[in-house]
């Protein structure tokens, strides 16, 4: 395929400048068919999905024809969103970098009106918001668009999705008729034609080909399950590829809350993104995922919408999606900039033959894959620890180890192969391989099922530190979860405590590390935990208050990567 510079497309050179601090090199399709189209003062449909690079296509030749010394609103582009809001005015910021004197302001529900208010008399030459937010700005009179030359609707098939029909068409009509129109939408439903043909000026059709919608360095596999066993497999493939941040796809908002919950009694950190959030609790899961304090983000796709964040390593179609489109949307969110994806699909039943029909629409070959044994996965783990062993040998000095081990192996009546095997699985995290001993004697997923009813997935224990101590075998050979202690306790969240755990970063301990060893002796869920802020040497863990002196008194048992750890109220401290 052939590509375009920027350079060819003659930009200015401050524009040039910040694109090459973005680590751009050249255009995307749509960049290279729709910038040269938006410079000529054309408008626009632009069909394109998240991931193509369209913020830069209709951002750059934007900031071509703003005027920095004219301090009125001259530029609204419209989003579905909070989240793609923000990110859109993250990404024209970038590339206005060295463009002094452009404003760019998001607007959206969910924040103090009073503020925005305070922040629009500073005189924003472009303006970033939701239809009803702006409508209310516009009703206001704090937001006066007799001067706005252009205005770009993004995802416009999703704000028709989520009701902002009306919005829209009373924004554009309140606008000035001799304008710049420009929409973008990654599907062109008749209702957006409509408003292409009611408020756009013969338009120019600027679209992608359906191949160029795949993401190519995604990897993609299915897995045929039974709707009981879909958390397992799920976990099984968890812990085999171990992904640093995964999002996990569900068509509905209860699904979201359902798996969030099993994957978080499995010893997973994962957190939900629906509908029904208040702006507060999707900024504090969207700001923990960024910050990879959350691992896995389980949304539904409108939800999803605007998240961008490059350190995706896996994307989990738990429901596969109804559209086909939604599945191109959901894969891109891995192997961006330039990096490898994965993508996993969930399959029950007949599903398998809309699978079919999303590898023809896609053009792409989703491969079917077995599940993977638990054998498979503790052979991967011991792989990776020995893996990790091999470099500890060739980099450190080893002498005065080597002593101790080998006065120990003279005390004692084991081998040296023993005690290594015995690291190796305490490296792995398997303490509880009883658990994991007793799934080798199911003999089908099925069978495992009955297992996760009551306590945790062997996987949970080996990946997780939120397992250890969480299980306690009875008499009946069940497992009970510590949690069910705590049944019917409210979380406060306004109240927390703020508690002194004396590991940190130098002891090669992670935030997951931390969540799991207060939520696995406390026996407190793990949700109920707040911001782990990590240090050198130390780290601040926020607990509800009315539990912080029961998860210290159950920490002064605790083990994180076997170092004993000492625990107090960080108050105490000064």
């Amino acid at each position: 395929m052939e590509t375009t510079k920027f350079e060819e497309l003659g930009l200015n050179e401050k524009i040039l400048k910040a694109i090459t601090d973005m680590g751009f090199e050249e255009t995307t399709p749509i960049q290279a068919k729709a910038i040269p189209v938006q410079a000529e003062g054309r408008d626009i449909i632009g069909q394109a999905q998240t991931g193509t690079g369209k913020t830069a296509a209709f951002g750059i030749p934007l900031l071509q024809k703003l005027d920095p010394r004219n301090k009125h609103l001259q530029a609204l582009v419209l989003c579905p969103t909070r989240e793609l809001a923000i990110q859109v005015a993250e990404e024209i910021r970038s590339l206005a970098k060295y463009l002094h004197g452009i404003k760019v302001l998001p607007i959206y529900g969910g924040q103090d009106i009073a503020r925005q208010i305070r922040s629009l008399k500073d005189g924003p030459q472009i303006i970033i918001g939701t239809p009803g937010r702006v409508m209310d700005h516009m009703r206001r009179r704090t937001v006066k668009t007799d001067m706005v030359h252009t205005v770009i609707m993004d995802e416009a098939d999703e704000m028709l999705n989520m009701g902002f029909l009306e919005d829209m068409e009373t924004i554009l009509g309140q606008l000035p008729k001799e304008r710049q129109t420009i929409l973008f939408s990654a599907t062109m439903p008749d209702a957006i034609l409509k408003i292409a043909r009611t408020f756009q000026q013969d338009p120019e059709v600027v679209r992608v080909v359906k191949k160029e919608l795949t993401v190519p360095k995604v990897t993609q596999y299915y897995y045929e399950v039974k709707p009981k066993t879909k958390v397992e497999v799920m976990c099984r493939l968890l812990d085999l590829y171990a992904p640093k941040l995964s999002v996990a796809f569900c068509n509905t908002k209860r699904q979201v809350d359902l798996l969030v919950e099993e994957l978080q009694g499995r010893g997973y950190f994962a957190e939900g993104l629906h509908g029904d959030l208040k702006q507060v609790q999707r900024d504090r899961v969207m700001n923990s995922f960024r910050k990879g304090r959350t691992e896995i983000l389980v949304a539904t796709d409108v939800a999803a919408r605007g998240i961008d964040v490059d350190d995706v390593e896996a994307v989990f179609n738990y429901d596969i999606p109804q559209d086909d489109e939604y599945y191109v949307h959901r894969i891109g969110r891995t192997g961006r900039a330039g990096r490898e994806g994965i993508a996993f699909s969930l399959v029950v039943g007949r599903e398998v033959y809309k699978l079919r029909d999303i590898q023809r629409y896609c053009k792409t070959r989703i491969v079917p894959q077995a599940i993977p044994s638990l054998d498979d996965i503790t052979e991967i783990k011991a792989e990776k620890v020995l893996s990790q062993a091999k470099e500890v040998m060739e980099d450190m000095d080893l002498s005065r180890v080597i002593h101790i081990v080998e006065k120990k192996l003279l005390e004692e009546d084991y081998t040296s192969l023993d005690l290594a095997a015995a690291l190796v699985r305490l490296s792995m995290g398997e303490e509880n391989q009883d658990i994991i001993d007793d799934y080798r004697e199911a003999r089908s997923l099925e069978d495992l099922d009955r297992y996760g009813k009551n306590g945790r997935s062997g996987q949970g224990y080996g990946r997780r530190e939120a397992g250890r101590g969480y299980g306690r075998r009875h008499s009946g050979g069940d497992y009970e979860g510590r949690e069910n202690e705590h049944r019917g306790r409210k979380h406060r969240t306004s109240e927390m405590a703020t508690l002194f755990l004396n590991v940190g970063k130098d002891q090669n301990v992670k935030s997951g590390d931390i969540l799991g060893a207060v939520a696995g002796e406390s026996g407190i869920p793990g949700k109920w935990i707040g911001s782990i802020d990590m240090y050198d040497k130390y780290t601040f863990v926020e607990v509800p208050k009315d539990c912080a002196e029961e998860v210290l008194e159950c920490m002064k048992r605790a083990k994180i990567r076997g170092k004993s750890v000492k625990a107090e109220r960080a108050n105490h401290r000064g």
